[in-house]
């Protein structure tokens, strides 16, 4: 019985649902920025492009050569360093392992914790987000209503005084036949 209270529970959980429309929600706020930023973009290009063709090649040249060159020797610099520092006594290695270890643990827990978290707040907000679309369709379904049927009146607007109204008997609904179906046969021609 365990199992099938696990299964019912798992499957009548809306939380990823929920997640899954918080997500797409995100994703639809973040889209309507992209305009913005296409036009940005639009905007920028030509200065940009103009920028590239005005550039010396030479020029550009010589500054990726001084860029590597100076990450060369600030590599080589680091890797001496470190080799430099290594220490050789095993026993050292061995705790300074473990300690490693142990924090990996605790990163990976930490980190768990926070994509729970995350999980937990993007399935709030798809929960608002299900929340909002559900009133928006209800309104269009008023505003639908109100022009199909027109403006509904005040309550009070229609009806008459008691004192005029008749008391009216109500019928009994008729009891209804049985009928039964004849298959109707077409006369051939």
């Amino acid at each position: 019985m365990a199992i099938s209270d696990d299964l019912r529970k798992t499957l009548s959980d809306p939380t990823p649902l929920y997640f899954a429309a918080g997500t797409a929600d995100l994703a639809f706020q973040q889209a309507k920025k992209v305009p913005v930023l296409v036009e940005q973009l639009r905007t920028e290009a030509p200065a940009r492009i103009e920028a590239v063709r005005n550039a010396d090649p030479k020029a550009v040249q010589q500054k990726a050569a001084a860029r590597a060159k100076e990450a060369q020797e600030t590599l080589h610099t680091k890797v001496n360093q470190f080799i430099g520092t290594l220490d050789v006594d095993l026993k050292k290695l061995g705790e300074t392992a473990q300690d490693l270890a142990l924090r990996g643990v605790g990163v990976a827990a930490e980190y768990a914790v926070k994509a729970r978290e995350t999980y937990e707040k993007v399935a709030e907000h798809g929960e608002q987000a299900v929340r909002n679309w559900r009133g928006e369709a209800a309104e269009g379904i008023e505003d639908l209503a109100v022009a199909v049927e027109g403006k509904p009146e005040p309550a009070g607007a229609k009806e008459e005084p008691a004192e005029d109204k008749k008391p009216v008997a109500k019928k009994a609904p008729a009891p209804r036949k049985a009928t039964t179906a004849k298959k109707v046969i077409p006369p051939e021609q």
